[in-house]
């Protein structure tokens, strides 16, 4: 065996397992011998003890903006917090962006998600440039860390694809450079009806490409924002279920519940994968409500009974949009166990799910996901016992895999506080309900 994980715990499995790695794959799982027997004969010249904690698939984001990264006071800061002076900057900034910068800062932000654990990335690029800058630094980054991150590019169109001339052209240009997914703003649009016609049109080029869609689709507190329902259209119509993402959809938020009910079974049929991004949507969304302000996400709840595959993604790192963030989906999933209501015992374990395997749904990647015999050899040892733990201290990663590699490893702090006269380690573990 080239590697080896003994004592690891796994998710839905009873006890403790050895993980065994041959050829960049996973070769075996074994339950760990923990009573003194003899150990198996299996060893390997990399072996790694979890020490009975959490190894889970790494983590995937399904939604960040690689080439806008970093740029929150590069020349100016958001002061209102507001998602229109945010494009406003954006579109200030942009003119300016050297391909160079644009490359090292979204290289930057891909090394803080390797250390925080993930390691499939879908990234929105502006396609709105004529230089088209950015679509080049991205699809090199793609290709030059593809051994140890998998991303997937969206062309996407930030200004609206009709709103002027060559929008339109540029984003088809971007899918020959390279660009996987094709993306759209329709509530961006003029009118609802170019908002319609954007929808189509990134149906019409996912078709002619043969890529899949990724639309940004009723980000606004505007309850008569329904461009989801005429993707939801085009999917079934086009025969495309399992192939269509809708991101933000907030304005499904402040929907009526009649039509909410009825839209999310259409968007059950239509197979749609559907995302959302707590830390932009949370301080972007209905800030003209005054009091009492809604919460600006989708009904990620209602969606996910339903057997629609909903995500959490981290959408903004320091941005012209978003101040914080540090490509944690951890920290993501805690946000919006408070955002979203879904702090229910439950409910838990199902905030994990949206930053795994529902996220690797959503990329199309779900067949070479997971931990399992004959699966590649990616996954994370946490600093966590489950995902309670894990998402209550937006745990560290003490060891990243890729292919049976390893492509990060962490040392937490030690914390030792003396009081009562007695000095003790401080860990923050629960240790409680049986955890």
């Amino acid at each position: 065996m080239d590697m080896i994980v003994r004592n690891a715990r796994l998710r839905g499995a009873e006890g403790l397992w050895d993980i065994e790695v041959e050829a960049g794959k996973i070769a075996a799982l074994a339950e760990s011998q923990t009573d003194g027997r003899k150990r198996p004969k299996a060893e390997a010249a990399n072996e790694i003890d979890a020490g009975g904690n959490l190894v889970s698939p790494p983590f995937v984001d399904p939604h960040v903006h690689l080439d806008a990264v970093f740029l929150d006071g590069r020349n100016t800061y958001n002061r209102s917090g507001t998602l229109l002076e945010g494009i406003k900057n954006w579109g200030t900034e942009k003119l300016t962006l050297t391909e160079e910068e644009i490359y090292q800062n979204a290289l930057r932000a891909v090394r803080w998600y390797v250390a925080n654990g993930t390691l499939k990335i879908r990234t929105h690029v502006d396609t709105t440039l004529e230089s088209l800058i950015n679509v080049r630094a991205l699809t090199k980054l793609r290709d030059d860390v593809k051994d140890t991150v998998d991303i997937q590019i969206v062309a996407f169109p930030q200004d609206g694809i009709f709103t002027a001339e060559p929008f339109a052209e540029l984003m088809e240009r971007s899918l020959k450079m390279g660009c996987d997914v094709v993306g759209g703003i329709p509530h961006n649009e003029l009118t609802r009806e170019d908002g319609v016609k954007d929808v189509e049109y990134a149906f019409e080029l996912a078709e002619k490409y043969g890529c899949l869609v990724d639309i940004h689709c009723d980000e606004t507190g505007d309850a008569q924002s329904r461009f989801v329902e005429t993707m939801a259209r085009e999917t079934i119509r086009r025969g495309m279920q399992g192939r269509v993402t809708a991101s933000h959809t907030t304005a499904m938020h402040n929907y009526d519940n009649d039509y909410a009910f009825k839209l999310i079974g259409i968007l059950a049929r239509a197979d749609m994968q559907m995302v959302t991004n707590p830390f932009d949507n949370s301080v972007l969304q209905n800030r003209n409500d005054g009091y009492p302000r809604r919460r600006g996400h989708t009904r990620a709840d209602e969606l996910l009974a339903r057997g629609v595959n909903v995500c959490i993604g981290h959408d903004s790192i320091m941005d012209p949009w978003y101040p914080m963030g540090k490509a944690s989906m951890l920290a993501a999933a805690n946000l919006f166990m408070h955002y979203g209501h879904f702090s229910g015992h439950d409910q838990i374990p199902v905030l994990f799910d949206m930053i795994t395997g529902n996220s690797a749904r959503a990329l199309r990647a779900q067949d070479s996901y997971g931990i399992g015999v004959g699966k590649p050899a990616d996954f994370v040892v946490l600093d966590a016992k489950d995902e309670y733990d894990a998402i209550r201290l937006e745990s560290e990663c003490l060891f990243v895999v890729r292919g049976g590699r390893v492509v990060s490893r962490a040392e937490p702090a030690v914390r030792r506080v003396t009081l009562a006269g007695r000095e003790s380690a401080v860990t923050f573990k629960s240790g409680v309900n049986g955890r």
